[in-house]
């Protein structure tokens, strides 16, 4: 899929991981629609895109039916809607017994399910019917989607049962979306990203950071939104690239705790 008069949806546009990924687009030509929270960065990040093409911000969350169907009907107001990058996700951590012998709050791991998993499939179901009324390319493609998981749908540690369990929904959804749209000639992968230097993860303290930095066995560094966004157009670009999770995280595997 080329990018070039494409439109592009990227959920968690407006930093880390998405906003790398909304950079990449625009410079390969797409235009880009940001869909992020309304109190986000979204407009900046948007106007601050290079290239000449008509990116915008969609205020929106990603479990909200009828905001990410306003954001999709911005997309194809401005052309073919044929990319969709999910990269919006909240971690709220906690181990489903407390301390204290209290459970978990229900309402805590729902609203992780609801945000990583439901949000990312909310943002599919919509992106993918767009793309479904479009005509193919020269090359037969209507569509990419590229959702992102986490290596915690693998190696879940201590207090991750939440987080573990959205990000690996978000795997195992993966192959029947990629056959599900296969006859439509729309692909779907996921990356499941290790650690990453995103504004979530500079809220930890410095050792807790070199800690982490150094169990990553090589390169020994939390990866760069940019090594993300690298993989995330690759998927885009490449037709053969289809039903499939990769693993990004430098050959980590998290220990328990």
């Amino acid at each position: 899929m080329d990018p070039r008069g494409a439109v592009a949806i990227v959920t968690g546009g407006a930093s880390g991981l998405g906003a790398a990924t909304a950079q990449r687009l625009a410079e390969r030509g797409a235009a880009v629609v940001i869909l992020d929270l309304p109190s986000s960065q979204g407009g900046r990040t948007a106007a601050g895109l290079p290239g000449e093409a008509d990116h915008t911000f969609a205020p929106a969350d990603v479990q909200d039916p009828d905001a990410v169907q306003a954001a999709v009907d911005t997309a194809t107001s401005r052309g073919p809607l044929r990319i969709a990058v999910n990269c919006a996700g909240i971690g709220t951590p906690g181990k489903v017994v407390g301390r204290d012998g209290a459970p978990m709050p229900l309402e805590q791991f729902a609203r992780v399910v609801g945000v990583n998993l439901i949000g990312t499939f909310n943002v599919v179901r919509l992106a993918a019917a767009a793309m479904l009324a479009q005509p193919p390319t020269d090359s037969g493609e209507r569509g990419v989607i590229v959702n992102t998981a986490s290596i915690a749908a693998f190696d879940g540690q201590i207090g991750q049962a939440s987080y573990s369990a959205s990000k690996g929904g978000i795997v195992g959804m993966t192959l029947p979306l990629a056959r599900d749209l296969a006859a439509q000639r729309v692909r779907v992968c996921t990356i499941a990203p290790g650690i990453f230097d995103t504004p979530l993860m500079n809220s930890a303290p410095d050792n807790v950071k070199d800690a982490l930095a150094a169990s990553v066995p090589n390169p020994s560094r939390f990866g760069r939104p940019d090594e993300y966004a690298a993989l995330a157009l690759h998927i885009v670009e490449n037709a053969y690239l289809n039903g499939e999770v990769i693993r990004l995280d430098g050959a980590l595997r998290m220990a328990p705790r």
